[in-house]
Formats: structure tokens, sequence, C-alpha cells
């Protein structure tokens, strides 16, 4: 997007977000936003304890390790913990903590995961700290977002706030590399889900040009696999009538129709693996492709792999069902198949309930003095296990701001820790106050 149309999009989604008259904190916000403030260190060396622990996704002792650490910030707090290990699926498990309030207030759900992408093989280990910035494995997604949790939570306890809020965090063991089948894998989250009003999550704050963004969307994450069959022979009979033009000439014609045809607003389509020949196969974990051949046979066999990512169930069944028509006009003597794999992540629309969550943080902002929060662009966002709750008002990235994500060099912004938790405790605490849903 060109500067100019990205400044106006910003500009459209600070109308869209609906700037909210300052409101002067209360006697409780008031100390809420002190507690963070004076804590602040004590939060950064929590975050370099976590950091300091490899959790990635396979590391199963090292993400128990983590929920460990986790549960000894939770229970001071007053919350019951559960761990639910996960070895059906081949993962640790996840971190459950339930705090009971009055009964009366929104149910609030709060979502983050345990686990990063870098596993004890990965060269990039241990921790940085650079003035404000702070680099390491998972510094921004998501240990980040754990310790705001921790940080908005003993802020609230300290003000008195917490005592009548009823809270559940949600802590998965494999958001980075999700454990088979996913159903297991997101039933404990999927359940807290249905027993709530909102759900937070505690992933990355997302920024703009150093303006903070509100994010009410994430696209779905989905892949698909496509084989292709093709009459082989010599090829000095290419593209004839009895021979046809073989298995890659069909598999290239497919994917350019897909580039050409299937392009819409919030839909991006990858076409990551590729391969024909005599014989063309993926791997038993489809994470590589192969072919062998030659220069004058005929391509009999082809294969591709990717994903696909759609803001709505609905524009995810328009776009399947636009690939499949184009698969289903083959040239001469090809035959082709698409498969779905519906194990991914699905989508979080932007709802109305959402926008109205994000009027109520920018009316926080506004108690802050911070500026107000545009909504943003959803393709500019990851999938997420906020995802799987999406029946429920939603906010995504209350976490901490950072660079270099699932990356060597991953940062975090220290500024944005103390400011992200006073946001996520007045937020908090408000929503505690307003009368629950009925289900």
């Amino acid at each position: 997007m060109r500067p100019s149309l990205r400044a106006l999009a910003l500009v459209a989604g600070l109308l869209s977000a609906a700037p909210a008259m300052a409101a002067p904190p209360n006697a409780a916000e008031t100390k809420m936003i002190a507690t963070i403030r004076t804590e602040h260190e004590r939060h950064v060396q929590l975050l370099e304890k976590l950091v300091r622990v490899n959790s990635g996704s396979m590391n199963l002792k090292g993400v128990e390790e983590v929920g460990r650490l986790m549960r000894a910030e939770f229970e001071p707090l007053g919350f019951e913990v559960r761990w639910i290990p996960m070895t059906e699926t081949g993962r640790a498990g996840h971190l459950v903590a339930t705090h009971k309030g009055n009964g009366r207030g929104k149910r609030l759900l709060l979502i983050g995961h345990l686990d990063t992408v870098f596993e004890p093989d990965s060269p990039f280990q241990g921790w940085t700290r650079r003035g404000g910035t702070v680099e390491g494995p998972g510094v921004g997604d998501m240990k980040g977002g754990l310790v705001i949790i921790v940080s908005a939570l003993r802020a609230m306890q300290t003000a008195g706030t917490l005592k009548d809020a009823d809270i559940t965090v949600v802590l998965t063991g494999d958001e980075e590399k999700p454990g088979s089948p996913i159903a297991l894998a997101r039933r404990d989250l999927i359940a807290a889900g249905r027993a709530s009003d909102v759900a937070l999550d505690f992933e990355g704050l997302s920024q703009e040009a150093g303006q903070d963004i509100g994010s009410i969307a994430r696209r779905s994450s989905n892949s698909w696999t496509l084989r292709v069959e093709a009459k082989s022979g010599h090829s000095s009979g290419v593209c004839s009538p009895s021979m046809g033009c073989g298995a890659n000439y069909e598999l290239a014609r497919i994917l350019e129709a897909f580039r050409t045809e299937l392009p819409e607003p919030n839909l991006t389509f990858n076409v990551g693996m590729m391969a024909g020949g005599a014989k063309a196969q993926a791997n038993e974990g489809e994470t590589g492709v192969s072919a062998i051949g030659k220069t004058n046979i005929i391509s009999g066999e082809a294969v591709a792999l990717g994903d696909i990512r759609t803001l709505s169930n609905e524009q995810e069944a328009r776009v399947r069902a636009k690939m499949q028509a184009i698969v289903e006009r083959p040239l001469p003597h090809a035959k082709a198949t698409l498969q779905f794999d519906d194990t991914g992540y699905p989508p979080m629309a932007p709802t109305e309930g959402n926008k109205a969550l994000l009027r109520k943080l920018n009316e926080v902002n506004a108690t802050l003095g911070l500026p107000q929060m545009p909504q943003g662009d959803p393709a500019r966002r990851g999938a997420g296990d906020i995802a799987f709750v999406s029946f429920v008002d939603g906010l995504v990235g209350m976490g901490m701001a950072g660079e270099g994500s699932h990356a060597p060099g991953e940062t975090a912004d220290l500024t944005s820790l103390e400011r992200q938790a006073q946001r996520a405790a007045l937020l908090m605490s408000r929503l505690a106050k307003e009368p629950r849903g009925k289900r």
C-alpha cells in the first residue's frame, strides 16, 4: 500500500474507532496505573526468567517449565490453576487458571501461549537488554504478553478490582505448532470460550508508523494439496491430441488460474512447494516435495502444496468453491484432485461486538491520556488461538510491541509493557462491572 493510501486507511480506522471523550481515572484506576509503573522492573525480571527457558513447541519439558513459572504467578492472586496434559496430541499441555468473582460481571477469557518457534537446537537463545529494547526467543511472541497478563492482574489485586472479577486464563502449549487432532488440542480453550462473555488475546501489539493499532480480527490459516496425474510418454508427442500436455502443464494452468481468478479483499493464497516429473510426491510430513523423470518424458505426475487465509467462514467456502471449479476444467488427458486440510486455524471476523470492545479500549486510552487506536488491517496479522472462540466478542494484540517475530533477533519494546498492562487492567476492571450476557 502506498504511504498516502496507508495514511488514509489509518484515518478511516480512527474514525471507526469512535474516539472517546477523556474521563479521568477513578481512585482504583489511579492505583492500578501507579502500581504498574512502580513494578515495571519486577515484571522485566519475570520476562527475562521466562525467555531464558527454552519452550519450543516440541520441547515438552521446557513448555511445562514455563507453565510452572506462570502457575507460581497466578496462585498468589487467588486463581485455581490446572495443568492439562496433551499426551494424545503429542504436545506438552495447557495451563488453565480460573478466578471466581462475584458472579455478576462479564466473564473474561485471557488467551496466550507458553511455546515459541525456537526449539533447543535453534542458535537463537538467551536474553539481551539494550535500554528500552530486549531481545530473546519468544520475547514478543508471546512471553511479553504473559507478563502483561500478570502485571495487569497484580495491579487489579492491589486496587481491589480483581476480587469481584470472573476471569479464566488459558495458555496453550502448542500455538506455534498445534497438536493433532486440533479438536482435542483446542477442546479446553473452546470450552472456556463458551463460558465467557469477552476474550482478550495477549499476543503482540500491532503498530504502524509508531501508532498503536486496535486489532479486532484475524484471518484463517488452512493448507491445501493439489495432485495432478496425466498421460505420460515420449516428449516428441507432447501436447498432441493423443498425448496431451502432461501433468506439469496442467499444474501450471491451475496455479495460474488461481493467481488470476481468486484475488479478492482479505484473501491471500500461497504456493509453498511444487514438483513434477514422471513421478512426483510430497513427503509424509508434507515438509518437502520430490520428483524424478527425464527431459524427454512427458510429465505424468505433479504436486503442489500451499495455504489459504480468509477473513470469514463465508469467504473460505466461496474461495474453495472457485478453486475446485478451476481444477474441474482440465487439459486433455489430465486429471487433478484438490484436498484441503481442515486442521488449521479458523478466521475471526470483524464483528460489531468486537468493534464495540475497541471503542471501550479507546475509552481507556482517553483516561490514560493515550492516542486513540484505529482499527487495524487483519491482513497484517497471522492466525491465532482466539479465532477458536470467535463466537464471543474479542480483541487481539494486548501484548507487547516488538519486531522480528519468529526470527533470530526477535525484540520487544519495554515501554509498551507498562502501557499495555495499564490498558488491560483498566479495561478488565471496567468489563468486570458490566452485566454478563445470557447463554
